[in-house]
């Protein structure tokens, strides 16, 4: 535990491509000089990703050690890349409007290799999640939950991912959202009918490079769900300080494009990744004063791992003190405590 003033800032801010001749040439089609990293990155998964699926699906070629290299690749240097990449272009498209059929790319042509069906992202994340905020409509709210057990947890996950699609259907159906219901439903249909034909072709590498990444990243998408959303205050669970935590100056951050401040994101959903640790920064008072929990060196995931394992004392270790009200670990650790647990009836709203 150190208290946020002593703690060097590295998380990445906003970084000039302008002198780039390539970052030039783009500006062309995208919107945001500062968005250039997402091509790099689309082109690191075209040359990468892609040719060792389609290697696999090769006539006499499919080998299941090739399938581990692959997916300890693809889950190690690029899946969690990807799936932020997709986020932040969710919230604000890569390319410009004349241009708007290419941000198909990243859901419709890439997403599958990472589990992603096309268009399901966005209508859950920007059509529910973030209208919802994590309450009781959210069909990925934790309120309802214990949230540092894990039996809990697995009730939820095993919720998400057998009947999510249906949920959100009726979801949008309810609050009469029919072009995202409409699209979210193609998106999700055209997945299982190509995994289909794929698999008439080679159920082998079908099972690798599409089922296996489809279970593994809902699960990983949950989980991170999970950390994120884990401590919410009682007294006030709409507010987005005391329902969403952030966490800083971890590696997650630099490869996720500062997906870690999470409290600012629900605040301020279309704000640049790159102004969100300044942002962090400029307010700390205000994250004080409305009692936000922030952890220094770890991300969602771990956070979501140390409850599962009722390890207290490491979140302890990492938490930021942001005032002088909570001096020891102790302190630390009742406090979380409070926000690890199911909303009492009443005031799930």
């Amino acid at each position: 535990m150190r208290h946020v003033s002593e703690i060097a800032f590295t998380d990445p801010v906003f970084k000039d491509h302008s002198g780039s001749g390539f970052t030039q040439f783009m500006m062309r089609y995208i919107r945001d000089e500062r968005d250039i990293v997402f091509i790099h990155l689309i082109l690191k998964i075209v040359l990468v990703i892609v040719p060792i699926a389609v290697y696999l699906y090769l006539p006499g070629r499919f080998n299941w050690w090739v399938v581990v290299g692959y997916l300890a690749i693809n889950w190690a240097f690029f899946t969690p890349p990807y799936i932020l990449m997709l986020h932040c272009t969710s919230h604000r498209p890569l390319f410009q409007r004349k241009y708007d059929w290419m941000n198909k790319i990243i859901p419709w042509f890439l997403g599958p290799f990472f589990g992603e069906t096309p268009e399901t992202y966005f209508g859950h994340h920007m059509g529910m999640h973030h209208p919802e905020n994590n309450l009781r409509e959210d069909l990925s709210s934790t309120i309802e939950y214990q949230r540092d057990s894990f039996g809990d947890f697995m009730k939820y996950f095993l919720r998400f991912f057998t009947l999510g699609m249906i949920d959100l259907t009726n979801y949008f159906t309810r609050k009469k959202r029919f072009k995202l219901r409409r699209h979210t439903v193609l998106g999700e249909l055209s997945w299982y009918a190509f995994v289909i034909a794929m698999s008439f072709v080679n159920w082998q590498a079908t099972l690798a490079v599409f089922i296996i990444p489809f279970v593994f990243t809902r699960f990983m998408m949950m989980a991170g769900n999970w950390g994120q959303h884990a401590f919410v205050d009682a007294d006030a669970p709409g507010n987005c300080y005391r329902n969403s935590i952030t966490c800083i100056e971890v590696a997650y951050n630099k490869k996720c494009f500062n997906d870690g401040y999470h409290i600012i994101h629900h605040i301020k959903p279309s704000m640049h990744y790159t102004d969100m640790a300044q942002e962090f920064r400029d307010n700390l008072d205000a994250y004080a004063k409305e009692k936000a929990i922030v952890f220094e060196g770890i991300d969602f995931f771990m956070v979501w791992f140390f409850l599962m394992t009722g390890n207290y004392k490491a979140l302890a270790k990492k938490f930021v003190r942001l005032d002088d009200s909570l001096k020891t670990d102790e302190e630390v650790i009742a406090f979380l405590k409070t926000r690890t647990k199911r909303l009492p009836e009443e005031k799930l709203i």
